[in-house]
């Protein structure tokens, strides 16, 4: 099976998440600029969100660009990420109309841990796909960036009981990381062509 319609589905679903999560804002009440600051925890939960569904787009498409076949483990797997992914405006929604209280940052960093599992449960179904000469396996080596990120949210999720502040940091220290596209795929693909 080819990786069209796979691609095709994550990007529409991407698309409604992001449409649903810009619905959730309401206006302001008042007609001056000053009446956004009230509204700033949730437009800063939509911008960190969106730079976040950003990332997985940016990476998915990498992903894919080494992926020959889909297999049925890889569609579920993309199913899988897809369900933690369409969480995001929900999580981002209460996290921000919350002020940032401490269960909605939690819920919000369970998504982010449960979003990037799924990741890396489809990143190995497309490496078992590809058997022992996975161009991705090959790419991501031992995929310290993905456990760092798992660590990272799950320290998140009990932070946010002691100090939600820490637990945005590290939320917002894993985007940091994650910002720019993975380069290890682009290398790998580099080196191929290379050697």
């Amino acid at each position: 099976m080819g990786k069209n319609r796979l691609e095709a589905l994550f990007d529409g679903v991407l698309a409604i998440v992001i449409t649903i999560m810009v619905l959730e804002m309401r206006s302001p009440a008042g007609h001056s600029i000053e009446a956004l600051w009230p509204m700033a925890p949730v437009i800063f939960s939509y911008v960190m969100s969106f730079i976040y569904l950003g990332i997985y787009w940016n990476n998915h498409h990498h992903m894919l660009y080494v992926c020959d076949k889909v297999t049925g483990s890889i569609l579920w797997a993309n199913l899988h990420l897809l369900f933690w992914l369409s969480l995001i405006p929900f999580t981002t929604a209460w996290m921000g109309e919350s002020r940032f209280s401490a269960q909605p940052v939690a819920l919000y960093g369970f998504v982010l841990l449960m979003a990037s599992l799924a990741y890396w449960i489809l990143e190995y179904r497309i490496i078992v796909s590809q058997g022992e000469q996975s161009r991705l396996k090959y790419a991501v080596g031992k995929d310290w960036k993905g456990r760092l990120s798992m660590l990272c949210y799950l320290s998140g999720i009990l932070f946010s009981f002691v100090s939600q502040w820490l637990a945005l940091a590290l939320y917002i220290g894993i985007a940091i990381l994650w910002l720019i596209p993975d380069q290890r795929i682009e290398r790998s693909l580099r080196h191929d062509t290379n050697g």
